[in-house]
């Protein structure tokens, strides 16, 4: 019987589509964006680019974050509406990075997370186009994720947001519904 060295039982051991991890422990995929986190020349620039503004909320050493990094996001299904479509902007839940919402107020990740509801990581937070003047985040998100979940309702989500399904009333648990009763 052959032994493994401890090179090759490490590599056997990692993921093959490891996302690396940055100083804070968070995951960085290549299409997350770095700004100041003033979510108004955010939108701006998400806008710009004909995009869509997407928060993400994580924490260092969240299990569920990691399964979503290296397991959900990277499907092409997946990864590819987020490149094209999307404005990521990720949000440390005990980070201490100054986040200036809409209103203007500024605080820090850990204390918007709490002025915004945000309990659990991964969280996922959508948000419109225009902002009306003095709004926060959660009184305008289209959509919030909270928690990890699997790739067809993550997927589903995407293209829902993607495709206004909120403005035209279409409830979004029954277009994952038809989207599943259909095959897709």
């Amino acid at each position: 019987m052959r032994r493994l060295t401890l090179a090759a039982a490490l590599a056997l051991s990692t993921p093959a589509f490891a996302v690396e991890l940055g100083d804070d422990g968070l995951h960085k995929p290549a299409w997350l964006r770095e700004t100041f986190k003033d979510l108004r020349d955010d939108l701006a620039e998400a806008n710009a680019e004909g995009r869509r503004l997407m928060l993400i909320f994580e924490q260092r050493g969240c299990i569920y974050c990691t399964e979503m990094h290296e397991k959900i996001l990277i499907d092409p299904a997946i990864e590819t509406p987020i490149r094209d479509h999307y404005f990521v902007v990720q949000m440390n839940l005990f980070g201490d990075v100054e986040v200036t919402d809409f209103d203007g107020t500024t605080l820090s990740e850990k204390q918007m997370a709490l002025r915004w509801g945000v309990m659990f990581t991964p969280t996922l937070i959508f948000l419109p186009e225009q902002v009306p003047e003095g709004a926060t985040t959660p009184d305008v998100a289209v959509a919030m994720m909270p928690g990890g979940f699997g790739k067809e309702m993550t997927e589903a989500l995407l293209i829902w947001v993607r495709d206004h399904g909120y403005d035209t009333g279409e409830n979004f648990q029954k277009f994952v519904a038809e989207r599943m009763g259909k095959g897709n």
